[in-house]
C-alpha cells in the first residue's frame, strides 16, 4: 500500500451570478448529480462526508469515503479540509474555491490537492500519479459541463 497525491488548479469565468454559482456548489445534494464517480455527501454541518463510486486507476478500482471540514465564506470561499472523524481514512482532500464577480459572471477559481492510499508499489508513483491526473481532469470537464447545464436552467 502506497499513498499517491496528484493535484488540479483551475480559473474559469462562469457565466453566471456569484449567487447562483454559490448555491450550486455548497448544495450536498445536487453536486452529486453534477460530478461524475461522486455517489453521495453525508452533509453534518460543516463535516461533510464525501462518498465516491468506484473510480479506476491502473487496473484497480477503488471507491474511496472521506470526510471534509467545510468552511464557508458566503459569497467568496469554500475551503476543505480533511478532518477524519475516526482512524484514518484511505483518501483525503485539501482545497480551495474562490468565486469573484467580473464582467460576464463569475471568476471560479479552483485549487485541490488529492491524496489516497492504494494497493500499488510506490515505484508505481509516476504512472500512478499521472492516472490520477488524468481521472481528475475527465472529472472536472464533466462537473464544468454539468454544472453549467445546471445554471443554465436556473
Amino acid at each position: 500500500m502506497a499513498r499517491f497525491t496528484a493535484s488540479d488548479r483551475s480559473t474559469e469565468v462562469v457565466p453566471a451570478d456569484r449567487a447562483a454559482l454559490w448555491a450550486a456548489l455548497t448544495d450536498p445534494d445536487l453536486l452529486p448529480r453534477l460530478t461524475p464517480y461522486l455517489h453521495s455527501i453525508d452533509a453534518d454541518g460543516e463535516r461533510w462526508r464525501w462518498n465516491m463510486a468506484r473510480i479506476p486507476v491502473l487496473g484497480v478500482s477503488v471507491a474511496p469515503s472521506f470526510t471534509e471540514r467545510m468552511t464557508f465564506d458566503e459569497p467568496r470561499r469554500i475551503e476543505f479540509t480533511h478532518d477524519p472523524e475516526s482512524g484514518q481514512e484511505k483518501a483525503g482532500v485539501e482545497g480551495t474555491y474562490l468565486l469573484e464577480e467580473v464582467e460576464g459572471g463569475t471568476r471560479l477559481s479552483i485549487e485541490i490537492d488529492i491524496c489516497v492510499d492504494l494497493p500499488l508499489p510506490a515505484v508505481a508513483r509516476g504512472a500512478v500519479e499521472r492516472a490520477m491526473r488524468g481521472v481528475i481532469a475527465v472529472m472536472g470537464r464533466r462537473f464544468a459541463a454539468n454544472l453549467l447545464r445546471h445554471l443554465s436552467h436556473e
